[in-house]
């Protein structure tokens, strides 16, 4: 499972050895950065325990040692618009 803008992950030593503390990271964006295979670069907000962004961070994760914790919003479907008509205007009444 390739994460995506707006997954909230739980990254642990699983992931990479630098997670000795682990974390919660939403996810912004996966970067395209060359890597070995089944290794990730990715970029986000560490979590604090109440879910607010604490830091910004790039980080190189393996994508076998991710857990998802909570997927991101389904995208809205979009809604087709009406033509707005435009208001009557009267001439302007000077005096």
């Amino acid at each position: 499972m390739l994460p995506r803008s707006g997954d909230v992950l739980h990254v642990t030593r699983a992931a990479s050895v630098q997670f000795l503390r682990p974390i919660m990271f939403r996810v912004i964006r996966v970067l395209d950065w060359p890597t070995y295979d089944g290794w990730l670069w990715l970029d986000g907000y560490e979590l604090n325990a109440a879910g607010d962004a604490v830091n910004r961070r790039s980080i190189f994760v393996q994508q076998e040692g991710l857990r998802q914790v909570q997927a991101a919003p389904v995208p809205r479907q979009h809604t087709v618009r009406t033509a707005r008509r435009p208001i009557a205007r009267t001439p302007v009444r000077v005096g």
